[in-house]
């Protein structure tokens, strides 16, 4: 039998541990008997990271971005046992993390639903379709470790010189600082994806935040996405008999455990990270759970 020609090659993320050996039996036993693999390889185990200073992850992603197209195993993201026990340079961020960002991508996670293996949630009756903003937060964040007494501010500091001033925390003894970000553009593109990834699939989007709490951070969120889907996609919604819906993380959290499914919920990312586990482990695994990266450009 021949085997199915490949005219653009796949970008391939190969990943730690046991992915490099699943990795690998996939490919024999169940692709390259009927197809020509054709791909662009990147060893994106922890070690070869390290040894590159994490340039080849960066590579991948440019590799991407280049081909349209990526299949990524998982990785290490690196704590402070792992440094000791790789013998790492440094404690090496999420090649997750970077490649998403590099993207600028939206993560949509769905869990592979098996005859016989029923959710662990009684009144699930189809998937829930987790999307994960896929940048910025605290998979980009900066963090220090305050040695003692002393004053924490949060500063801005524009392109003409003017500073944004802000005091964080005034500290009495040692504690800890996290700052994280995100980029009006980068919420753009998320509600994008989502907004036409729901047109695609024919199903309701959820939002959920915490705005009531983080008045300025969580909020732009949801004026973002409140202004998207106004102006250009409530006419689309209202066509294709789908709704878009906003409400607080907890009570989407309430909500979620009590619907029927058959729904996209868009996360912030830390929350997406979360809340995928929870609904995949819920339909049976973690390893039973799609993961596509897209982003607003095209690139899967």
């Amino acid at each position: 039998m021949s085997r199915i020609k490949m005219t653009t090659p796949i970008v391939e993320m190969d990943g730690d541990e046991m992915t490099r050996i699943l990795w690998k039996m996939i490919k024999e036993e169940l692709i390259e008997p009927y197809i020509e693999l054709k791909s662009d390889y990147y060893d994106l185990g922890l070690k070869y990271r390290d040894e590159t200073d994490d340039k080849v992850t960066v590579d991948s992603a440019n590799a991407t971005k280049k081909y349209g197209v990526a299949v990524k195993c998982a990785t290490i993201t690196p704590n402070a046992a792992r440094v000791e026990e790789y013998d790492l340079k440094q404690m090496w961020k999420s090649p997750n993390g970077t490649i998403r960002a590099m993207l600028d991508g939206t993560v949509f996670r769905a869990p592979i639903l098996v005859k016989g293996i029923e959710p662990n949630v009684k009144t699930w009756d189809k998937p829930i379709t987790l999307a994960r903003h896929a940048y910025g937060d605290v998979y980009k964040n900066v963090e220090i470790a305050v040695p003692g007494a002393g004053k924490a501010e949060l500063v801005f500091t524009g392109a003409d010189g003017k500073e944004i001033r802000q005091t964080i925390q005034e500290f009495d003894g040692p504690g800890i600082i996290q700052g994280i970000h995100n980029k009006d553009a980068s919420i753009k593109s998320f509600a994008k994806a989502c907004f036409e990834y729901a047109l695609s699939t024919k199903q309701d989007l959820w939002f959920a935040t915490k705005d009531t709490i983080s008045k300025t951070y969580d909020a732009r969120f949801r004026e973002i996405f409140d202004e998207t889907f106004e102006s250009d996609y409530k006419h689309r919604f209202d066509a294709a008999g789908i709704e878009y819906f906003y409400t607080l993380i907890d009570d989407a959290v309430a909500r979620v455990m009590k619907s029927k499914g058959g729904f996209i919920w868009a996360c912030k990312n830390y929350d997406g990270d979360v809340m995928s586990d929870m609904v995949s482990s819920a339909c049976g695994s973690l390893a039973m759970m799609t993961s596509v990266l897209v982003s607003p450009d095209g690139i899967y």
